[in-house]
This record gives structure tokens, sequence and C-alpha cells, in this order.
């Protein structure tokens, strides 16, 4: 059974039509060859020998377009060859790959026709024999068919399964490559937006009274804004490759941030131990974003005025730390999209995440995020 199996799989790199008509005319050859070398002196009955035996083989030739088609066809030319003709013994091989073929290329539904085609021809086939056979001999046929045609509803089965698993993998990996730039462009452009109308409002208040200090407000919300620019084509930019290398910013960015961040009003000390630490670029990212969507949280949200940034790169894990003094969340609240964005970057990673009302009143939030073995990748 593996050896037909291979053989009607044969030449999967090349155009189905090609494997196929290949096949067909291979059939056709043999079928008919057998007809010429045992049955000499055909003379008028020639055209009558042959039909049968090139619609036998030919009918491979759409055993994957047409499966149930081609093999009624060639089932009707292999009983019209017993009943009025001269059994052959070579015709019901191909007759067999096709009762393969439809099993494995049909449709769930139009495969069961398979047994049932067969069945009259192997009946027809025996009727037209000179001599009865016993009947363990059509027996053992119809097992070997039947058992064909299982192989053959297997594979095809199994092809879908992994054609549709296929699928939803490529339909996750979309999926999953949205959600990436979702968080990206959240972080990115939350947190320069929200810098920007603090500063704005700033700027509006002050305009009549200190004009000048309107104007030095107005160049920072000028800079975040052409800042943000050439960290979004970064970003976009970076997205679009495939392996992902080189995702920046990271935590060697976060005195720019903290620097960003002062002119909205908030206070920002941060503390990173060791000062310089070597992670991977993944990791160092979202470090990086988690530190971000805090700090936007807390001038946003918490209305805070200072907040605390400790980030400690232990040997198994690095775990960010973002405490601010502002108002606290409210009794019951739900995550924001912000907070889910972190949970999900820490998922990624197999982290934890916990976020609430800190020691001392304000918001705090805290993920570890687990380093990658030595040989995993980050």
């Amino acid at each position: 059974m593996n050896r037909l199996a291979l053989i009607v799989s044969w030449g999967n790199g090349l155009p189905a039509r090609t494997v196929d008509a290949a096949l067909a005319a291979v059939a056709v050859a043999v079928v008919v060859s057998e007809r010429l070398t045992t049955t000499p002196s055909l003379g008028a009955r020639l055209l009558s020998e042959v039909v049968p035996a090139v619609v036998i083989g030919g009918s491979l030739a759409a055993r994957r377009r047409m499966p149930v088609t081609a093999y009624a066809a060639g089932t009707a030319a292999l009983a019209v060859d017993a009943l009025w003709v001269t059994p052959g013994a070579l015709a019901p091989m191909a007759n067999l790959i096709g009762l393969y073929s439809v099993g494995y290329y049909a449709t769930p539904r139009q495969t069961l026709w398979g047994p049932v085609i067969a069945l009259p021809g192997i009946a027809a086939y025996f009727v037209g024999e000179e001599a009865s056979p016993p009947p363990v001999v059509p027996a053992a046929v119809v097992v070997v068919w039947l058992l064909t045609w299982a192989v053959g509803y297997a594979g095809g089965r199994r092809q879908e399964r992994q054609a549709n698993d296929r699928r939803l993998m490529g339909r996750d990996a979309v999926i999953d490559e949205r959600n990436r730039i979702a968080r990206e462009l959240h972080d990115l452009v939350g947190h320069t937006m929200s810098v920007m109308l603090v500063q704005s409002g700033a700027a509006r208040v002050v305009l009549d009274d200190d004009p000048e200090k309107a104007r030095e407000i107005l160049a920072g919300v000028e800079r975040a804004g052409r800042e943000a620019f050439d960290e979004l084509d970064r970003v976009l930019g970076l997205l679009r490759r495939d392996d992902g290398v080189g995702l920046h910013p990271g935590l060697a960015e976060l005195p720019r941030l903290v620097q960003r961040t002062a002119e909205t009003g908030l206070d920002v000390t941060v503390r990173v131990d060791p000062p310089q630490p070597r992670l991977p670029a993944s990791i160092d990212l979202s470090a990086y974003r988690i530190v971000q969507e805090a700090l936007t949280n807390a001038f946003r949200h918490g209305n805070a005025a200072s907040a605390t940034v400790a980030v400690r790169c232990g040997g198994r894990s690095v775990e960010v730390e973002v405490q601010d003094d502002g108002r606290g969340p409210l009794p019951g609240y739900q995550p924001g999209r912000g907070l889910l964005g972190i949970s999900e970057r820490v998922a990624v990673f197999g982290g934890r995440v916990e976020h609430g009302r800190g020691d001392g009143g304000g918001f705090r939030i805290r993920a570890v995020l687990p380093l990658p073995r030595s040989g995993e990748p980050a």
C-alpha cells in the first residue's frame, strides 16, 4: 500500500497536471501493450480492444481535478473491457490508482462515491472471466480495493488538516504582528501626544502673562513632535523587518525619556542596576516601553508630581518598578489599554505584572521579565 501511495504522489515538485498526464500516458501504454501482446490477430477487433484500455489509463489524467468523474469513467471502461472484450491483468492496477485518488483528492462527501463505484466494477470484472475464481479471490480483491480507498481517504483528510493548520498559523502570525504594531504605536504616540497636550495647555495658561515662557514651552512641543516623528519612522521601519533585530529604543534611552517627561512637570528619578545592563534587544525594548507607559499614566491619569523608576537586572530576570505620588487608582478600577499592553508584553516572555495602589499612595506597577537561558532565543 505504501508503494501505491508513492506511485500516485510521485513528482510532487512538478505541476500536478504534468504528473497526472505522465501517469496516464504510462498507464495507457502499459495496458494497451498488454492487450496487443496477449491477444494476437486482433484484426477488426483492434478498435474495440484498444479503446477501453485507453479510457482506463487515460482517466488518470483527471484524477485530481475530477477524481469521482475520472474514476467512474475508468471503472465503466474496465467493466466494458471485462464483459465484452477480454479482461486484462494490468488494467485493474490503473483502476486501483483511480480509487486511491478518489479517497485522497475528492471532498469528504464526494469521496464516499469511491466504494459505491468500485464494487460494481469488481463484480463486472469477475463476471467477465471465463473461469469462475474461488469466492476467496473476489473477497480478497474487495478488501484490497476498500483498503486502498481508506488509505487515500486518510491521507487526504490529513492533508486537509495540515493545510487548515497552516492557514490558522498564518492568521495567528498576522494577528500577532498587528498586536505588536499596535503596542508599539500606542506606546510611542500615546506618550508623545500626552506630553504635547500637557505642554500646550501650560503654554496657553502663561501665554498672556509670560510670552517668553510660552514660547519656550511651545518650542518643547515642537521638539517632542519632531522626536516622535523620528521614532515613529524608526519603529515602522523596524517592524517591517522579518527578524525583528534591532528593535530599539531601550533602557539606554531612559535619560531622554525622563527629559521629555520632565517638560510636563513630572519629576522623575531613575535608578538602573547595573547602570548599563546588557540585555536581549526584545527585553530591552519591552522594559523601556513599560517605563514609558507607566510614566504616561502617571501624568495623564494620576496627576502625579513625581515618580521613581527602578530597574533591577539580576541573573535570571529584569524587574521594572514605577511608583508615582498621584491620586492612585479608584476602587474596583479596570486596566486600560496601556496596562493591558504592558501585560501583553510581559506575557510574551512568560513574566508577571502587578499594579495597583502603592505603599505610600499613588500608583505602582511592577513587571518581571525572565531572561532567556544561554542558547535560548530572546
